[in-house]
C-alpha cells in the first residue's frame, strides 16, 4: 500500500493540473474549441508550405510565406489588442474565427479548381494573419477573466496542451491527407474545424473590458506599459530570439527531401515533432508550480531550445532529428508557461488586450521573420548551415540578455516585479 500511494502522489505532482477544465465550464468550452481549430489551422499551414514548394522548388519562396503574413500580424496584432480593450472580447473573437474559416474555404476552392498560383497563396496567408492577429488577443485576454489567479499557471499549461494537440495531430493528419487526396482536403477540413471555435465563443458570456480608451491611445499605452516593465520586456525579447534564429520550419520541405529522401508525410513529421515535445512538456507540467525563479527558467528553456535546434542541423538520421526537435518543443512549452504567467500576473485587466496584442506580434510574427531568415540563409549557403547557425545564434542572444538584464534572472514569482 505505501508504494502505490507514493507513486500516486508522484504522478499527481508531475502531471498537469486539470482543475480549470474540471471546474470552469466556460474555460473548458473555450479550450476545446481552440484545440479543434488549431488542428485545422496546422493542416492548412502544412498544405500551403507544400504547395508553394511544389510550385517553385525554392526554399526562398517557401520562406516568403511567413513574411507575407508578417505585416498583417504586426498591424492587426497591435490594433487587435487595442480593440480588445474597447469592445466585447467575445464578439471580436467570433468575427476573427469566422474570417479565418472563410479564408480556409477560399483555399479549398482554389485547390479544387486547380487555380494554384503562388501569389494567391501568399494573399491568403496575409488574410489569415490579419484575422488571426485581430482576434487572438481577445481570446487570450478572456482567460484571466474566466480563471482565478491561483489557477492561471495550470490554465496556461493546459493551453499549451490544447495548442500542441493541434500542432501534433494537425501536421501529421495534414501530411497524410495531402499525400492521399491533395491540399484541398486539408483546407476543407480546416474550414469545418472552425465550427468548434465559433460554438465555444457563442456559449461564452459577454466580456466588455473596463477602462476602455481610444484605439490609438490604447496602442501607445500598451507599448509604454511594456517599455516600463523590464522583466516583461526581457521575456518578450527571449522568445523573439528563439523564434527568429531557432525555428527552421520554412526549411522542412527541403530538409525532408535533402536530408531524408521523404515527401509530404516526412514534412508533417518534422512539423509535428516539436509539438510532440511541447505536448509532453505540458502534460508533465505539475512541477511548474514549485519553480519560483521564472526569469531564470525562461532563459534556460530558450537556451535549451537553441542547442536542440543546432543539434538537429547536425543530424541527418530521421529518428534522431525528430528526437532533437521533440526536445526543442519541450523546452519551448516550458518557456511559454512561465512567460504567460508572468504577463498575466503583471498586467491589469484593462491592459491585457494590448499586451496580448504585442505578445501575438512576438509569438506569431517572430516565426515569420524566422521563416525569412532561415530560408534566406539556406538559399545563400545550405539548409544545414542555416539550421546550425540559427540555433547557435539563439543561444548567443540568451547569453546577451542574461548579461544585460541580471535582474531578470532573479525574478521571483513570490515577489513579482514586472
Amino acid at each position: 500500500m505505501p508504494v502505490p500511494s507514493r507513486l500516486s502522489r508522484l504522478s499527481r505532482g508531475a502531471l498537469a493540473d486539470l482543475g480549470p477544465l474540471r471546474e470552469i465550464p466556460d474555460y473548458r468550452r473555450l479550450w476545446f474549441g481552440q484545440a479543434v481549430s488549431a488542428i485545422g489551422q496546422q493542416m492548412t499551414a502544412v498544405a500551403v508550405s507544400v504547395q508553394v514548394y511544389q510550385l517553385t522548388h525554392s526554399t526562398f519562396a517557401t520562406g516568403l510565406v511567413g513574411l507575407c503574413s508578417l505585416l498583417p500580424l504586426v498591424v492587426f496584432g497591435l490594433y487587435g489588442g487595442a480593440i480588445a480593450d474597447t469592445v466585447d472580447r467575445r464578439r471580436l473573437g467570433m468575427i476573427g474565427s469566422a474570417g479565418l474559416a472563410v479564408v480556409s474555404g477560399g483555399l479549398a476552392l482554389q485547390a479544387l479548381l486547380g487555380a494554384e498560383q503562388v501569389g494567391l497563396l501568399y494573399a491568403a496567408v496575409a488574410l489569415q494573419g490579419a484575422f488571426f492577429a485581430a482576434s487572438s488577443p481577445a481570446r487570450s485576454a478572456m482567460i484571466p477573466r474566466l480563471v482565478p489567479r491561483e489557477q492561471l499557471p495550470a490554465a496556461n499549461a493546459l493551453n499549451t496542451i490544447g495548442m500542441n494537440l493541434g500542432l501534433t495531430v494537425g501536421p501529421m493528419l495534414g501530411g497524410l491527407l495531402i499525400g492521399a487526396y491533395g491540399a484541398g482536403s486539408a483546407y476543407a477540413l480546416d474550414t469545418v474545424a472552425f465550427g468548434a471555435t465559433l460554438y465555444a465563443m457563442w456559449r461564452l458570456p459577454a466580456m466588455r473590458p473596463t477602462g476602455a480608451t481610444g484605439a490609438r491611445a490604447s496602442v501607445l499605452d500598451g507599448l509604454r506599459f511594456l517599455r516600463e516593465q523590464p522583466n516583461l520586456r526581457t521575456s518578450f525579447l527571449a522568445d523573439l530570439a528563439a523564434m527568429i534564429f531557432g525555428l527552421p520550419r520554412a526549411l522542412f520541405p527541403a530538409i525532408a527531401v535533402g536530408f531524408y529522401g521523404g515527401g509530404p508525410g516526412t514534412v508533417g513529421l518534422l512539423v509535428a515533432a516539436p509539438a510532440v515535445g511541447a505536448l509532453a512538456g505540458g502534460l508533465f507540467s505539475g512541477w511548474i508550480a514549485r519553480v519560483h525563479r521564472h526569469g531564470a527558467a525562461v532563459l534556460t528553456a530558450v537556451a535549451a531550445w537553441g542547442l536542440a535546434i543546432a543539434a538537429f542541423g547536425l543530424i541527418h538520421q530521421l529518428w534522431l532529428g525528430l528526437l532533437f526537435l521533440t526536445a526543442a518543443g519541450c523546452a519551448d512549452t516550458i518557456s511559454m508557461i512561465f512567460r504567460n504567467t508572468m504577463m498575466q500576473v503583471a498586467a491589469p485587466d484593462d491592459m491585457r488586450g494590448r499586451l496580448q496584442g504585442i505578445f501575438i506580434v512576438v509569438v506569431a510574427g517572430g516565426p515569420r521573420l524566422g521563416d525569412f531568415e532561415s530560408g534566406t540563409v539556406a538559399a545563400l549557403t545550405t539548409p544545414t548551415v542555416s539550421v546550425i547557425t540559427g540555433g547557435l545564434a539563439c543561444v548567443a542572444a540568451v547569453l546577451l540578455l542574461a548579461a544585460r538584464r541580471p535582474a531578470f534572472l532573479r525574478y521571483d514569482a513570490r515577489r513579482p516585479t514586472p
